[in-house]
């Protein structure tokens, strides 16, 4: 089984070799040190050589697995300055 630590999450020194950070936020995607390989429903597999991934939470993504920022909302969330007339 897994294990978890109450330590501070900013303490990379303590996790063991070979080990992947895996930071979550639940308004986003997962992050995952890369490289990666990601088995998908269907069996097939996806690969990245990247430093880092984002791997879609929220199955919006047209590039699924990996996230190309679709849950963000598309509208302004607030309205612009009004322009000033001198």
């Amino acid at each position: 089984m897994p294990s978890t630590s109450d330590s501070a999450p900013d303490r990379a020194s303590s996790a063991p070799a070979g080990a992947r950070r895996v930071s979550v936020d639940p308004q986003g995607p997962v992050l995952v040190e890369g490289p990666v390989e990601i088995v998908l429903d269907d069996g097939t597999v996806a690969r990245s050589d990247r430093f880092m991934v984002a791997v879609c939470t929220c199955r919006r993504s047209r590039a699924y697995p990996w996230c190309d920022t679709s849950h963000r909302r598309r509208e302004r969330v607030t309205p612009p300055p009004e322009e000033r007339n001198p």
